[in-house]
């Protein structure tokens, strides 16, 4: 087993190392050429470099990413590719035109500007792609790199992962955006840090992600399913048994993240966030330090272990039968125990505060004991 994370993102000039043989490799020389062909349509000229990121599956470990702890998802087949084409800077608009293969999603049109903000009120499906070019602008300055004066960017999207399917559709469109974007800047990283960044540039759609969808999307391997481990994110290779099959199953029921985040998918990070925090202020931790520390369950797990050794167990959920009640907690009830307002304990997060304004109660012992 290995861990390739320090690897620069692989780039190829020919579709068979990622292909392979046969049918799949023709069926993708056919894709690839419907695609370049269609930007021509579109954009009136070539695109010069495509980016593929595949959806993904998890074998085990549900939501448990963003409370820190290890998950072994792996890659699939569906994917989503973006082709693209850097404007020159004498080009008179400097703008960001986003098209579809798919003609339900209409071409979206943005300015060139890192800077801009997304309206998260009106969700459009190219959002997703500005995730990506706000978070590779954020990105590579941060790490020294000369970005220049923004150009305009063709960029033409072809996603085969279902949408709301559970498959990470979103986390395949952020990471192959922010990958085509560092190729049409001639700029490459190494896998690791484009699975955080990417991670962190779907905050900017308002989903407070784990990170297990980007890292696999990045940092997958044909034939093994990798375990993500994290703080700071890390793949290690476990090979698949040769010649296995996987059935997935799909409901065809939608559940758009991006779309029902407060009620639903950020509702249950920040659920667990206060019930890691209230644990761990009962298991002795003062509250301004478990406010300050505490971010997800594993940062009390050693407390847990603790206590229940102490009392004749290891298992640790004793501590959360122990100090969790099983009843939701009000806002109030939370705030007395740590004394503090929760968009304070939140830091203020634009989409932490949407989850406050829309709870009405929360589900800290049965989350914990889900988890």
């Amino acid at each position: 087993m290995a861990n390739h994370g320090e690897l620069p993102i692989p780039i190829y000039s020919s579709l068979e190392p990622v292909y392979g043989e046969g049918s799949q490799l023709e069926e993708a020389k056919l894709r690839f050429g419907k695609l370049k062909s269609k930007f021509l349509e579109v954009f009136g000229h070539p695109p010069e470099v495509f980016a593929r990121s595949p959806g993904r599956v998890n074998l085990i470990g549900e939501h448990i990413d963003y409370e820190g702890y290890s998950v072994l998802p792996m890659a699939i087949r569906q994917d989503t590719i973006v082709a693209i084409r850097k404007c020159n800077k004498g080009e008179a608009e400097k703008l960001i035109r986003i098209a579809n293969v798919n003609d339900k999603y209409t071409t979206c049109i943005y300015p060139a500007d890192p800077n801009q903000a997304i309206d998260l009120k009106n969700h459009r499906w190219s959002h997703y792609f500005i995730c990506g070019y706000k978070g590779y602008y954020e990105y590579a300055k941060s790490k020294g790199v000369d970005v220049g004066v923004p150009v305009g960017l063709d960029v033409l999207i072809d996603g085969t992962v279902p949408t709301g399917s559970g498959l990470s559709r979103s986390a395949a469109f952020v990471c192959s955006s922010t990958i085509a974007i560092m190729a049409a800047f001639g700029v490459n990283f190494p896998k690791k840090e484009i699975a955080q960044v990417t991670c962190d540039c779907e905050q900017h759609i308002g989903t407070q992600s784990g990170g297990m969808d980007q890292a696999i999307s990045v940092m997958a391997k044909n034939g093994f399913a990798e375990l993500i481990d994290f703080n700071p994110i890390r793949a290690t290779d476990v090979q698949l048994p040769p010649g296995g099959t996987f059935v997935i199953a799909h409901s065809l029921a939608e559940s758009k993240k991006a779309v029902t985040a407060a009620t639903n998918y950020n509702n249950r990070v920040v659920e667990c966030r206060l019930a890691a925090i209230v644990l761990g202020i009962k298991l002795g931790m003062k509250s301004q330090e478990a406010i300050a520390k505490v971010k997800t369950l594993s940062d009390v797990e050693g407390l847990c272990v603790k206590f229940a050794k102490g009392h004749g167990s290891n298992d640790p959920v004793l501590a959360v039968k122990e100090y969790l009640k099983e009843k939701p907690y009000t806002a109030e009830e939370i705030e007395k125990i740590t004394e503090k307002h929760l968009p304070s304990i939140l830091g203020d997060n634009p989409t932490s505060l949407d989850v406050l304004k829309a709870a009405k109660h929360f589900k800290l012992q049965q989350l914990l004991l889900l988890g």
